[in-house]
């Protein structure tokens, strides 16, 4: 069976969000663990956190995956952003190990114009203190790009350059996002086109170090540069092209994610169904 889910909401308490994920029929998922759009954070208590951890246990929920507030660039030039950004990436790192996440995802950032081997020596340090923070409880995932303008980790050799530079600091893997990868030009629509992309980041990076997929249709077109998420088999990847990801047999084990629109075309719920249905699972849904 699939390991699906989606990103749900931490409206009211954190241990709410796993009772959205059963609704939605999860069997992973993924948050924030905190207000994603702002610098300042709530301290996460022990008691919240243990109720979290119990919740999460009773629902045989496996695994959760947080992922970084929006605001932190970890390439940034500003020294101030920077600054505030590796604060960021170290304390949720710790929120992740009090909260018993095992994985947490982050973007790369932007160089903002300035040189790129620069901008990825910024992102290695602020990662690495990360990795120094997580005593090997959290893995932190450097997530691919769409190759929008001055972003970092779009291909797979500058993927390894990160997870080589931060080296000994601790753990850290991949999650791969199937919009943004169509979007830097991976084809992802055949088995064959998917095949040749995941033979490419294996002999790049190494599928051993591949954790979690984050799997969302798109509108940009192939190498179009743009980041933006589709409902299940209704963008450009298509259902050939999801169903060419979710059965691969290089992927089966692990965890996908589907971080897609909610609107009166489709839900969470309905999105997760059309990927259980893709991959082979009886629902009674259209796709």
């Amino acid at each position: 069976m699939i390991n699906i889910g989606c990103h749900v909401s931490i409206a009211g308490s954190l241990a709410q969000a796993v009772s959205r994920a059963e609704e939605r029929s999860c069997t992973t998922f993924q948050i924030f663990t905190r207000n994603p759009r702002g610098w300042k954070v709530k301290p996460l208590t022990e008691e919240a956190a243990e109720t979290f951890r119990m919740v999460v246990k009773e629902s045989g929920i496996d695994p959760v995956v947080a992922h970084m507030p929006y605001l932190p660039n970890p390439a940034s030039p500003r020294t101030d952003v920077w600054e505030k950004s590796v604060e960021a990436i170290v304390g949720e790192v710790e929120r992740c190990r009090m909260l018993g996440i095992p994985y947490l995802v982050t973007h790369l950032g932007s160089s903002l114009g300035s040189p790129t081997e620069e901008a990825q020596e910024r992102a290695i340090t602020a990662i690495g203190k990360g990795a120094d923070a997580s005593e090997g409880d959290v893995m932190i995932l450097l997530e691919n790009t769409a190759g929008t303008k001055n972003s970092i980790g779009t291909t797979f050799e500058e993927i390894v350059i990160i997870m080589e530079g931060v080296g000994g600091n601790g753990p850290v893997g991949v999650c791969f996002d199937t919009c943004h990868a169509f979007a830097a030009g991976f084809d992802l629509r055949t088995v064959e086109t998917t095949n040749a992309v995941f033979r490419d980041f294996d002999a790049t990076i190494g599928l051993s170090r591949l954790k979690v997929i984050h799997l969302n249709d798109t509108i940009s077109e192939l190498d179009g540069r743009r980041d933006r998420h589709e409902h299940i088999g209704l963008g450009t990847i298509g259902i050939e092209g999801i169903r060419s990801v979710v059965t691969h047999p290089a992927l089966q084990n692990l965890p996908f994610i589907c971080e897609t629109p909610i609107d009166d075309r489709r839900d969470d719920r309905r999105n997760i169904a059309c990927v259980r249905k893709i991959a082979g699972e009886e629902q009674e849904i259209s796709v």
